[in-house]
């Protein structure tokens, strides 16, 4: 794709970038068939095709519009579109330039800038985890849209004390404790029996991918600054093997940070150090030696044995893994079902569906709908809000993975 970036653009570093992703898209369209957005609005410009013509314009000197904002808005940043390009654009990246320097000429309305600033605030305040207890608390009389944000409480069980030589950074995150307490603490107790500790380091908070993806970026680079400063003694005294990520969301800004600070000449080479230590829950497990024993003792005890598994798109597309949690639930007796258009997003993708509820509801109804076809016991997956998503529309248990894997073993 040919470019003539105007002048406000060249030389910067959001301009250079996204002008090299730009020269790589040659309209092929592949990418048209697996936007989940395109396929139910179908409208171009609602699709990856459409999105990178208006980031184009707008980097090329015509004016952005409301208009343009709203189809980027629209975008689930799924980064399915990423796994079809057969030219390698980088879409996720692009369209996150694109969002910035559009609002940058198109002020937020009162409303929209409301939402996304409470959404920012509220989720990474200290007042979340009492505001969602009390929450759950009156789960009875709460309305039936908000309600779907309040998952049922859960206990958390119990976090085993570091006791091994071996460890991993973990990192708490700033919504998933208080809505799902026991998913970090099932991650300890599996890898505790493993012989690795889990350990979390005080002061990390929010990955940062909250505020970068509502238009605060630079509040997002300091939650990066904050969890780098936090992790950094354990990653530079060697103390810990690498940093364990139980919500792909995260997992996938934290692979990131290299990128999103590699201008910072504080932060870059750690930055850098950190996404390089980054694992999905799911690849530290399946590579520990010792799991093919410790699931062979446990299966047959008593559990759901029909799953349905939803693979994220911050997991299967924004990191490219794949595989690595259905294959540890397989190895442990479970039947996996079949799940149609498993590649596609269910439509949870962080706010959004606080953000644009109308197409998150389509699409989470059309994913459980291809989750249930099958008839299965339990539906797991790997991030809290894909999590709470979808169980806001099923009676079927909707449980991260190493849930399950954690009852199994309790019981054998």
């Amino acid at each position: 794709m040919q470019t003539n970036l105007a002048d406000l653009y060249k030389g910067t570093r959001d301009g250079a970038e996204a002008e090299a992703i730009l020269r790589k898209c040659v309209h092929c369209g592949f990418c048209t068939a697996t936007c989940p957005t395109y396929q139910l609005l179908g409208d171009e410009l609602d699709g990856p095709r459409g999105r990178i013509y208006l980031i184009k314009q707008v980097l090329e000197g015509h004016a952005a519009t409301r208009k343009t904002q709203s189809h980027l808005d629209r975008c689930l940043t799924c980064r399915n579109c990423e796994s079809t390009c057969p030219s390698g654009v980088d879409y996720g990246r692009l369209v996150d330039i694109g969002r910035k320097i559009v609002a940058a000429q198109v002020p937020r309305a009162g409303t929209d800038r409301l939402k996304r600033t409470l959404l920012a605030r509220g989720l990474n305040s200290p007042l979340f985890a009492p505001a969602m207890k009390l929450g759950q608390a009156m789960r009875w009389a709460v309305p039936a849209g908000l309600k779907a944000k309040v998952p049922a409480p859960q206990a958390a069980g119990a976090r085993p004390a570091p006791r091994h030589a071996r460890r991993m950074l973990l990192l708490e995150g700033c919504v998933q404790n208080a809505m799902a307490p026991n998913i970090n603490n099932a991650a300890a107790r599996v890898l505790d029996r493993l012989g690795v500790s889990l350990v979390a380091a005080p002061g990390a908070g929010c990955c940062g991918a909250l505020n970068h993806h509502l238009d605060f970026q630079d509040a997002g680079l300091d939650n990066m600054r904050r969890n780098i400063d936090a992790w950094w003694p354990a990653i530079a005294a060697g103390e810990v093997e690498a940093l364990a990520m139980t919500a792909s969301g995260c997992g996938v800004m934290v692979r990131d940070y290299g990128h999103l600070l590699a201008a910072d000449a504080r932060y870059a080479e750690k930055a850098a150090r950190v996404s390089a230590m980054t694992r999905d829950l799911s690849e530290l497990v399946i590579a520990e030696p010792g799991l093919p024993a410790l699931l062979a003792r446990a299966r047959g005890a008593a559990a759901p044995r029909r799953i349905a598994y939803h693979p994220p798109c911050t997991l299967q597309h924004g990191q490219q893994v794949r595989g690595k949690a259905e294959q540890v639930l397989r190895d442990a007796g479970f039947e996996l079902v079949p799940v149609a258009e498993a590649h596609l997003c269910c439509g949870s993708a962080g706010a959004y569906s606080v953000l644009n509820p109308e197409i998150s509801t389509q699409l989470r109804d059309r994913k459980l709908a291809h989750l249930e076809a099958a008839a299965p016991e339990a539906i797991c997956s790997a991030n809290i809000g894909c999590l709470t998503h979808l169980q806001s529309g099923t009676a079927t248990p909707v449980r991260h993975w190493v849930e399950v894997i954690d009852d199994l073993l309790a019981q054998a």
